[in-house]
């Protein structure tokens, strides 16, 4: 008898059969319902054949009183294609559509109307459309958020042969959706050395489709950063943790730009390294990337505990993924206990439970809390003898920034600017006796609004947004090689052969040289397309060595009003002390001479004045600066009825006097988050620069005839620098010394000084001390006042704010009114007859220190205390924490040093920074040259990455912007230096020379350079004092140099009268005295040949000096 045991369960197997249909049939919703009402409505429309007959424009009508959502048309699917015999090709089908193919759209008007009329040859024309479903699906499948209305049939006919027609589709507008789950998908990789993969995590990253990558045992440098130009894939971003001293281990982070995460300030611990990022979202999720050395097994587990306490005392979500090197799958060992008992503790999940060491055991662990992750796969990938470790984490909501920044530009070329000439030729302001009488207001407004008319006609705004950053060196070679790691992976993973791994090593490796020279020759012929463009050879080369490290910061118009509200409060907190001082000016001498009117300018000083002004334009400016330049010829006399209408009436019009500032972050590795790691940008308009600049050079000539400004000022002034400022303080510092007596150096500076600027005090002091009067006296007025800023960041601005105090930033003008507000400070240092010397903000204060007074510095005090009530009635703030204190060739004790500085002792330092140069007590610039040693060979290092694809003019261009620069930067203060310090800098050109020429290790250097025409260090010392010696005895250099050096003018009549000779003064130590610029540039001078010492030009004498030194070093 058959088995009937299932025939007691065939009702229920039946209504699981029901279920399970209802379930994946896809147009039955369980969750919808219709009333009685609604079936009726519905039931005459299923005997309704469907002719596709056309009724008012539709092909069939439905009752009005259906739901929307019942009576929405899903989209038409493509026609089937009907099959045919072969031989029958000349149906009437077959020719009615060729027929229709050769008509043009006139004619095939009138054949569709006429066709119309019978509906019997309609309907076989039109029975292959398909035919509309009546009830369109609902639910999960309801795209269409409104009914669709059913396309004419013309719609469905091809134009042409072989064309398509567009207007088939239709736009399927999605319905937003909130709180979608994300699925993050993530990677763990131990790489052992990121430099030699960076091609191939960058292909990894992309094939994968990764939004996280984070790698241990990177093995990159401190501040080595260049491997990441290679390895960052488009629209992503990176985070590097390298071990700071000793070698392996580092740390390192990929992601994507949407997901904003920032890396926080680091951390350390001595048994282990770790990196935390944390990604914004609500509530944030920590994310820390762990390496701890095999070795490192002491304190580790303490370590690591106080870690997690810290970190789950601020975060609900914490995600920890790491190379730990534990065997956790080894539980019998004693660190396996204790760290599975300390992650037990905390409540961590580990989710690893498969090896990832190609010998066994799991050491890569990804550990979380209050996360839902999902392990996908852990697989040898071939990169390094660790398994990558892939896997998702499901996330219930995240905002994500995948809005790309969009600007509003326009397209100026040659024909636009052709255009714009003819036209503002032939508008309103073309004939400028009408316009005389206007006000310079109403002047820049007319010809803002004639500008902006004509820009909009001959180039409108467009809408530009920023693209997908791509990989153009990608070609059908390295494609190929991408396949081919793609079949040796698939393989290996099948069998798992030891020979596969290493076919898969091998084409991995071969595809990362091939990319790596693929890459090389694209640049290399993009600096070749570039050659005459300086910019875009230090553009490519930053792009080499400096990745993008973090994601930029997103922008809001709430961000811009927080840092509008910032800049204020940080002024007025400032200020706030200085309100209730009563001001107490010091006197000092009023200027004789009196400037009262500007000078009307002409086109021909405009013109020069534009050709020198950098390109630079503001978000408010109508005009683009190029325009400015190359229209000059066409806009030009109504430029010049603006700046002459401001210069007579002393007005300057209010578009002038708004700045546009721009936050830039100081330093990448500063957290973008915290509103003071950022400086603000200031532009102005490019039309206020023209006036200011012309106001700037009559200001500039009056002060200059009557000697008014400081001497001791070298900020901003022409033929000034640092390194003439720090000549001057260095000469008098060792010639002090070489007396035999002792010097204190005090280094003030100021915080803020710029945006601290009293208004009222700078205009009494151009009255009272400058001598401005009348016109020139209100237009400075109109200057400072009603002045306004805003905030602009990407696409978004803030509101506008006064500009009350400070002297505008990014201006002309600004420089020189604080260099002339401070001008009273000197008054105080003469009164009390000590030396001093001032670069812009950066005050430099020197006095004796003779121990044979009782009170030695009483002095310095008495003019410090001076010099910081003069500050604050005027607004000026110290700042403290940069106040330096250094003793010259101090005999002292320690002890007894400190008593007699007495307040300054707090501030006494070894070595102290002086407008970028480190300076010691004994005079060795020790510190100095190890400093510019090791910045210079790491450029070497970053260049020689670079090397391959640059040319040997655009390698000898890097090399002299990074490195000779650094070499000659303030090297005039080298002189007389020890040999072994002046060795360290000779071997960094050495190695410059090197990496330029190609020469081997042990080659002698004295060939190389007389090749490269390149003078030795010691010989680029001497060549920059006697070119300052020129320059002194032709008056082109500072007045307080000039007064160090004096001609030879002998009492009797000699030969050497007429021989330009300078005086040699006596020193009496060596290493002191004959340092000082007084005694060696003239000892340096009279030696040179009688031919070069009397040069005419600046040029002829570096030319025949140059050729003198380089016989006497290489020949």
């Amino acid at each position: 008898m058959a088995p009937v045991f299932a025939a007691s369960r065939l009702l229920e197997l039946c209504l699981l059969f029901a279920i399970l249909f209802s379930l994946c049939y896809p147009d039955a919703f369980a969750l919808l319902t219709y009333d009685r009402q609604t079936l009726l409505n519905l039931q005459p429309l299923t005997h309704q054949t469907p002719g596709f007959k056309w009724q008012s424009g539709n092909f069939f009508s439905t009752p009005t009183d259906i739901s929307d959502h019942l009576r929405c048309f899903p989209a038409t699917l493509p026609p089937r294609k009907r099959h045919r015999r072969r031989g029958k090709r000349s149906g009437i089908r077959v020719r009615l559509k060729a027929y229709l193919n050769s008509l043009d759209a006139t004619s095939y008007h009138a054949f569709v109307k006429t066709l119309s009329t019978s509906h019997a040859l309609w309907d076989r024309f039109c029975y292959r459309l398909p035919c509309h479903r009546w009830i369109s699906p609902v639910g999960r499948y309801a795209y269409l958020d409104s009914p669709a209305e059913c396309p004419p049939v013309r719609s469905w006919v091809r134009l042409s042969r072989g064309g398509v027609n567009y207007s088939n589709l239709r736009l399927l507008r999605s319905v937003p959706t909130s709180n979608n789950p994300i699925t993050l998908r993530m990677a763990l990789l131990n790489v052992r050395s990121l430099a030699n993969k960076t091609f191939i995590l960058n292909d990894f990253f992309v094939s994968s489709g990764l939004d996280f990558l984070y790698l241990t045992e990177t093995w990159l440098r401190p501040e080595e950063s260049s491997a990441f130009s290679e390895l960052l894939p488009p629209e992503c971003a990176f985070a590097s943790s390298p071990r700071i001293s000793g070698r392996g281990g580092g740390l390192a982070s990929i992601f994507k730009h949407k997901f904003r995460s920032r890396e926080l300030p680091p951390v350390s611990f001595t048994s282990f390294e770790v990196q935390l990022l944390e990604l914004n979202c609500a509530p944030p999720i920590l994310c820390a990337v762990v390496y701890r050395p095999p070795k490192s097994v002491k304190d580790f587990i303490f370590q690591f505990a106080e870690l997690l306490g810290s970190l789950f005392l601020r975060y609900d979500r914490v995600l920890i993924v790491g190379d730990f090197n534990i065997h956790v799958c080894c539980e019998a060992s004693t660190l396996t206990k204790d760290f599975l008992a300390l992650i037990d503790t905390f409540n961590l999940t580990q989710w690893v439970s498969e090896p990832t060491h190609l010998k066994g055991h799991s050491l890569d662990l990804v550990l979380s809390y209050g996360l839902d992750i999902c392990i996908t796969d852990i697989k040898d990938s071939g990169i390094s003898d660790h398994s990558v470790v892939m896997f998702n984490v499901m996330l219930q909501h995240m905002e994500l920034n995948c809005e790309r920044p969009s600007s509003q530009m326009r397209s100026i070329n040659s024909e636009t600017i052709t255009n714009f000439s003819t036209l503002f030729a032939n508008s309103a302001l073309r004939d400028s006796t009408c316009l005389v009488d206007l006000s310079a207001d109403e002047l820049n407004n007319l010809f803002n609004s004639t500008c902006s008319s004509i820009l909009d006609t001959v180039a409108p705004h467009k809408t530009k947004r920023t693209k997908s950053s791509c990989q153009p060196w990608l070609n059908e070679t390295t494609r190929a090689l991408r396949r081919e790691c793609r079949r040796a992976e698939r393989k290996r993973k099948k069998d798992k052969l030891v020979v596969s791994a290493q076919i898969l090593h091998n084409c991995l490796s071969k595809y990362q040289k091939t990319v790596k020279a693929a890459k090389s020759a694209y640049l290399s012929g993009l600096i070749l397309t570039n050659c005459h463009k300086p910019h875009a050879l230090f553009k490519i080369f930053n792009s080499v060595i400096n990745p993008r490290a973090t994601a930029h910061k997103e922008v809001s118009p709430a961000l811009c009003e927080s840092f509008l509200r910032y800049f204020i409060e940080k002024i007025t907190t400032l200020r706030a002390p200085f309100l209730s001082v009563v001001s107490h000016q010091v006197p000092v001498s009023k200027c004789s001479a009196v400037f009262q009117q500007f000078e009307p300018v002409t086109l021909s000083d405009v013109k020069v004045i534009i050709d020198h002004l950098t390109i630079s334009n503001s978000p408010h400016d109508i005009l683009p600066a190029r325009i400015f330049k190359e229209a000059l010829n066409t806009i030009g006399p109504c430029i010049l009825l603006i700046l002459n209408a401001s210069l007579s009436s002393g007005c300057v019009p209010s578009a002038f006097k708004h700045a546009v500032v721009q936050p830039v972050i100081k330093k990448t590795n500063l957290d973008h988050s915290v509103l003071s790691n950022y400086r603000p940008i200031s532009k102005l308009p490019f039309m206020s620069k023209i006036l200011e600049k012309v106001v700037c050079k009559q200001l500039q000539t009056f002060l200059d005839s009557n000697d008014i400004p400081e001497k001791f000022q070298s900020g901003f002034k022409p033929r000034h620098s640092t390194e003439t400022a720090l000549l001057r303080v260095l000469n008098d510092l060792l010639l002090t010394t070489d007396s035999g007596c002792s010097v204190v150096l005090v280094l003030l500076d100021l915080t803020s000084a710029f945006d601290t600027v009293d208004h009222n005090i700078l205009l009494s002091r151009l009255e009272h001390v400058v001598g401005l009067k009348g016109t020139a006296l209100s237009w400075f007025k109109s200057y400072l006042s009603e002045r306004s800023f805003s905030i602009t960041m990407g696409q978004y601005s803030s509101s506008s704010a006064p500009f009350l105090c400070g002297v505008p930033q990014g201006s002309v003008l600004g420089p020189m009114l604080f260099s002339l507000y401070m001008l009273p400070l000197g008054s105080i240092f003469q009164r009390y007859n000590i030396s001093f010397h001032c670069y812009a903000d950066d005050i430099q204060i020197y006095f004796p220190l003779s121990l044979n007074v009782t009170d030695p510095l009483h002095t310095l005090f008495n003019c410090l205390h001076d010099v910081r009530t003069w500050l604050s009635q005027n607004s000026l703030t110290l700042n403290d924490s940069k106040t330096e204190v250094i003793v010259f060739d101090s005999h002292i004790p320690l002890n007894q040093l400190t008593v007699t500085l007495g307040p300054l002792a707090s501030y006494l330092s070894n070595v102290v920074r002086d407008l970028g140069v480190l300076l010691d007590s004994s005079f060795k610039l020790e510190k100095q040259v190890s400093t510019v040693v090791k910045s210079s060979f790491y450029q070497l290092r970053q260049i020689a990455k670079a090397k391959p694809f640059l040319s040997h003019k655009d390698l000898e261009k890097l090399i002299h912007a990074f490195i000779t620069s650094r070499l000659d930067y303030c090297n005039s203060l080298y002189l007389g230096l020890p040999h072994s310090s002046l060795h360290r800098l000779q071997l960094v050109q050495n190695s410059a020379a090197r990496l330029l020429l190609g020469a081997r290790m042990h080659d002698h250097m004295t060939p190389v350079l007389a090749k490269l025409h390149w003078l030795p260090v010691k010989f680029r010392i001497d060549f920059k004092i006697l070119l300052l010696t020129y320059k002194i005895l032709n008056n082109m250099a500072p007045s307080y140099l000039t007064e160090l050096l004096h001609l030879y003018n002998p009492i009797k009549a000699l030969r050497s009268s007429n021989q330009m000779l300078l005086m040699q003064p006596k020193s009496r130590l060596k290493t002191r005295g004959d340092r000082a610029f007084a005694i060696v540039a003239p000892r340096l001078w009279n030696n040179l040949p009688i031919a070069i010492r009397s040069s005419e030009t600046v040029q002829s004498f570096k030319s025949r000096l140059k050729t003198h030194l380089f016989t006497l070093a290489l020949m």
